[in-house]
């Protein structure tokens, strides 16, 4: 067994590896942990990101509450940050998950400082103006201005409760302009949804605008990649890897051709 790969779980996970004594239970800390967590490319915030949306999305409750204490034990990710990733992950793998991940954000925060001898602090009050814009109109126009900034193409008509009310209202006029997660950690929390879930439309829009954009670079992508492999299959991974490669060759060719400006 590997010392640094044992080292490199107790920093990730904030807890002693557990006994390798099986083929996965010896991948996972080889492959997973001595290899994939150490890499360079992307920081350890950003692959808990990824992986937290892998986890949170399989519906893997032991994974989660553990990867959701390490986060916060960390010191990684605020608990302001968590909530904010909740939020996020529901937009794009749905209400009921997010429950169970807002549960158990409560239980380890508890767990945290409770093992910490501390007091637990309450979660923070939200005022009513971090819900954004009232105006109807000027939230609806912030929304589709923010859609075509964070997608890189038109923004849809308001013709139907999925655009007008979701999309604009709620999706790009409200949740990816709240503060406490930035549009990168953004883009990260949505690829790791969308991989999972199988929505090849979304995917390669998601994918061809981070890279467009030039928030996750190609090399960034690439360890995204690896990561999500890791927590949800390689079967998607290569999915996701086989779109991006067809993401960025077309991005090239426009960029080439002057069709579009990098970011």
């Amino acid at each position: 067994m590997s010392s640094q790969a044992e080292q490199v779980y107790r920093e990730v996970m904030v807890a002693d590896p557990p006994a390798a004594t099986t083929p996965w239970a010896q991948a996972n800390l080889e492959f997973v942990f001595g290899e994939v967590w150490a890499r360079p490319g992307l920081s350890r915030r950003d692959r808990r990101l990824v992986t937290l949306s892998c986890v949170s999305g399989a519906d893997a409750t032991r994974p989660i509450d553990e990867h959701i204490y390490a986060a916060l034990a960390s010191g990684d990710l605020t608990l302001e940050e968590m909530l904010e990733f909740t939020l996020h992950f529901a937009v794009y793998c749905g209400w009921p998950k997010a429950s169970q991940v807002e549960m158990a954000i409560r239980i380890q925060w508890a767990r945290m400082h409770t093992e910490r001898g501390q007091e637990v602090p309450p979660f923070p009050m939200l005022a009513d103006d971090t819900l954004g814009a009232t105006d109807r109109e000027e939230r609806l126009a912030k929304g589709e201005q923010h859609f075509v900034d964070v997608n890189y193409v038109p923004a849809p008509r308001r013709d139907s409760p999925y655009f007008q009310a979701g999309i604009l209202n709620f999706v790009f006029g409200h949740v990816w302009q709240r503060p406490n997660m930035g549009q990168r950690d953004r883009r990260l929390v949505t690829l790791g949804c969308v991989g999972l879930d199988d929505t090849m439309g979304p995917l390669r829009s998601h994918i061809g605008s981070a890279l467009k954009s030039r928030d996750i670079s190609v090399d960034e992508m690439h360890e995204v990649i690896l990561q999500f492999s890791c927590y949800s299959g390689f079967a998607k991974g290569e999915a996701m890897h086989q779109v991006a490669a067809e993401e960025w060759a077309r991005i090239q060719r426009e960029e080439n051709a002057g069709t579009t400006t990098p970011a």
